[in-house]
C-alpha cells in the first residue's frame, strides 16, 4: 500500500518544477527534490567550506549546508534582499539550502515541451533540461549535479 502511495505521489509531480530566478535568467528545479521554500536566515559560517558554500543555518533543529547559487554558477555575487530565498532540497537524503534570487511559480511542462540543451563546446554539468513554456524557456537543473560526488561527501562529513 505504501508502495502505491509513493506512485501516487510521483505521478502527482511528475512534469512539476519549482521555477526560480538568477540574474536575468530562469531556472527549474523537478518538485520531487523540493522540500520547502523558506526567507533568508541567519548563516553560520564554517571554516574551509568552498566559498559558494555560504555555511550552515539551523532549521527547526536540524543543521543545513546552504549554497549561494550564483556563486555556484560562477556569477557575480548580489547582497541579499526581501526576495532572496532559500529552497531547501534533498540531494542524496543531504539536506541542502540553495540560495536563489527569487522564487517564481511551479509549473508543470509536459514532456514535449522540455528538450535536451544545444550541444556547443562548453559542458554545462548542472542544466540537464530545457523547458519551454510560451515564450520563454526555463533551464532545468539536475539536483544531484550541483554537488561533485567529492563535494558532497567533504560536505557530509564537515557537516
Amino acid at each position: 500500500m505504501a508502495e502505491n502511495m509513493n506512485e501516487t505521489l510521483e505521478d502527482t509531480q511528475k512534469g512539476r518544477y519549482l521555477t526560480f530566478t538568477l540574474d536575468k535568467e530562469n531556472y527549474g528545479i523537478a518538485i520531487k527534490h523540493v522540500t520547502e521554500i523558506i526567507g533568508m536566515q541567519t548563516i553560520t559560517n564554517v571554516p574551509e567550506l568552498p566559498d559558494y558554500i555560504k555555511g550552515i543555518i539551523n532549521l527547526r533543529g536540524k543543521i543545513i549546508p546552504v549554497m549561494d547559487v550564483r556563486l555556484r554558477f560562477k556569477k557575480e555575487a548580489k547582497e541579499y534582499n526581501d526576495r532572496t530565498c532559500v529552497i531547501v532540497v534533498d540531494i542524496n537524503e543531504l539536506p541542502i539550502g540553495l540560495i536563489v534570487d527569487s522564487v517564481s511559480e511551479v509549473l508543470t511542462i509536459p514532456d514535449q515541451d522540455i528538450v535536451d540543451p544545444p550541444q556547443m563546446n562548453i559542458n554545462n554539468r548542472y542544466v540537464n533540461k530545457i523547458g519551454k513554456t510560451g515564450t520563454e524557456v526555463k533551464l532545468l537543473l539536475d539536483c544531484e549535479k550541483l554537488l561533485s560526488e567529492n563535494e558532497y561527501d567533504a560536505l557530509n562529513e564537515t557537516i
